[in-house]
C-alpha cells in the first residue's frame, strides 16, 4: 500500500467576480457542497473583484464546515479586494492561510 492512500483528495475552486451576497446561494454550494472527510478544498480567490460581509461569512462558514467534518480549507491567491476585506476586518487569522500582501508604491 503506498502513502497516496493516505493523503486527502484535493478539489480546487476558483471564485470569479463578486463574492457577495448576489451571489450568496451559488457560491454557497460550490464552497459547502464538496467538503467531505478526508478532502482538500484550495479556493483560488486571484480573481474576486467585490468581497462583502455575506461573503465573507461564507468563507467563516466554510472554514468552520471543514473544521468539523474533518477536511481542510484553503484559501490561496488573494485578491487585493479579498485583502481590503481581511486586513480591514482583521480575520486573516481565522482562517490560517498564508497572504502575500504586496508592498505599496513609494509615495
Amino acid at each position: 500500500m503506498s502513502n497516496d492512500d493516505t493523503r486527502p483528495k484535493q478539489i480546487e475552486l476558483q471564485i470569479e467576480g463578486e463574492l457577495s451576497i448576489y451571489r450568496a446561494d451559488e457560491l454557497k454550494r460550490a464552497l459547502i457542497e464538496p467538503l467531505q472527510k478526508d478532502v482538500r478544498l484550495v479556493v483560488n480567490l486571484a480573481a474576486v473583484t467585490e468581497l462583502d460581509t455575506c461573503g465573507l461569512q461564507l468563507l467563516m462558514l466554510a472554514k468552520r464546515t471543514a473544521t468539523k467534518l474533518g477536511c481542510e480549507l484553503q484559501l490561496v491567491a488573494h485578491s487585493p479586494a479579498v485583502l481590503e476585506v481581511f486586513e480591514l476586518l482583521n480575520v486573516a487569522a481565522f482562517f490560517g492561510d498564508h497572504l502575500v500582501i504586496p508592498t505599496s508604491a513609494a509615495s
